[in-house]
């Protein structure tokens, strides 16, 4: 099973290294195209997260494919590190790649476990790499059924359980960090799926004043309005949105520092003796490290999220047992379709013998009869239809479990079943 994922993780790279190997969201076809264009890629979809980015590709030959997409990735937009790469990426393998696919739509390799962004960003990939024509059969297949995992996972077990996100994580964070925030003003920078789950909680933990701002003013107006809750300013009032907060939830996506240190500084002089917390659950960031030397700022980033999380996600841990049950189950489906693919060609042939000599005798049969009446021809058609299709269901059937069980067995009895009834007549139409 020539089925690969290449990828970097919150388990291997830490977030200045995920930052500098994310794509923007308007470069994500022109990316799928060039990984496309590799000899050694059939297929290819690009999973990119907070918490990481993943390839997954079929490929024509292990070894140069995985090559490949490792030059891909040190190459592509990025230029030079400074680091070896190659020590932040892990390599999944066939059934490994499967699996992992599987562990990470359901939300088990997520950053906060069962996390509730995770199925939608599966989605979004899916469907990004269908706009971009560099999504096949296999990949179609194995993404559809993550899907159908996730969701499996999270209708059938307490791993979406006990609120936690990414964003809601950032307001357990600042709770933690000042105790309450009844009276404390919280800016959030970024009006994108983020900020929206991040003032929707603010909302319910009482904050007593949220503000919103976003490079689009009218993406910020929307979310308030949404929400119903907080106030919109615009970009170039950003300083003094931060001379007015307690807490920053940072969430956009900049490929910049938007929480520069010149511009943080500028807003502290305005309120010296007043603490700013700043959480930034950007990749790449939004928060510059640097702002920590301004006098009463403390940063957080999203790493720096883990330990808190964790704490709160014991109702999910419970879950996981079960969650990989639901994974092995999804995953055998997916590999005995996958098995039985080598039954396909055969199985086309046969069928489309199978119907061309139906209509053909069908056609004869009915020049033969013009005295019958529409209704009358109906019913031979339809009669005619099902002698052929319970002929081969039992036969087709077989052919799909042997090739699920054996494939050198399957081979040989598709070329018994091409010889029996002279089926390579009927490839070049099928294969058309």
């Amino acid at each position: 099973m020539p089925i690969a994922c290449i990828g970097l993780s919150h388990h291997t790279a830490p977030v200045e290294v995920r930052e500098r190997h994310a794509f923007p969201a308007a470069r994500m076809a022109e990316a799928l195209i060039a990984l496309r264009d590799y000899e050694a890629v059939q297929e290819a979809v690009m999973l990119q997260t907070c918490g990481r980015l993943e390839i997954y590709a079929e490929l024509h030959d292990y070894e140069r494919g995985v090559a490949q997409i490792k030059s891909f990735l040190a190459n592509f937009r990025h230029g030079a590190t400074g680091y070896d790469l190659e020590s932040y990426l892990y390599t999944h393998l066939g059934h490994q790649a499967v699996d992992h696919l599987f562990r990470v739509s359901t939300g088990l390799d997520s950053m906060l476990i069962g996390e509730a962004e995770i199925l939608g960003q599966v989605k979004d990939a899916y469907v990004a790499a269908t706009q971009a024509k560099s999504l096949g059969r296999t990949l179609h297949r194995l993404f559809r059924d993550a899907l159908a995992a996730g969701k499996t996972a999270r209708a059938q077990t307490q791993i979406g359980g006990a609120s936690a996100s990414i964003a809601s994580a950032a307001v357990a964070a600042a709770q933690c960090r000042l105790g309450t925030l009844e009276d404390k003003a919280i800016l959030v920078v970024g009006a994108g799926k983020m900020g929206r789950t991040a003032v929707k909680r603010l909302r319910q933990e009482g904050a007593g004043r949220v503000i919103v701002a976003n490079r689009t003013m009218s993406r910020s107006r929307d979310l308030v309005a949404d929400a119903g809750f907080g106030e919109a300013v615009e970009m170039p009032g950003l300083v003094d949105a931060l001379a007015l907060a307690d807490v920053v939830v940072a969430s956009t996506g900049a490929s910049h520092f938007v929480l520069s240190e010149p511009r943080v500084r500028s807003a502290m002089v305005q309120r010296p003796e007043r603490p700013l917390f700043i959480v930034d659950i950007a990749v790449p960031r939004d928060a510059d490290p640097a702002v920590m030397s301004v006098p009463n700022v403390s940063l957080v980033d999203i790493d720096g999220l883990k330990a808190l999380v964790n704490e709160r996600l014991e109702l999910r841990r419970e879950a996981i047992p079960a969650v990989e049950e639901i994974i092995a189950e999804h995953v055998d489906r997916f590999e005995d379709w996958y098995r039985s693919r080598v039954a396909v060609p055969v199985i086309a042939r046969l069928t489309a013998k199978a119907e061309s000599i139906r209509a053909a005798e069908l056609e004869r049969l009915l020049a033969r009869c013009p005295e019958l009446d529409e209704r009358e021809r109906m019913l031979i058609t339809g009669t005619t239809m099902t002698i052929v299709s319970k002929l081969l269901h039992s036969a087709i059937l077989r052919i799909r479990e042997k090739a699920t069980i054996d494939k050198e067995q399957a081979l040989s009895t598709a070329r018994l079943l091409d010889e029996l009834f002279e089926l390579d007549s009927v490839s070049d139409d099928v294969s058309s």
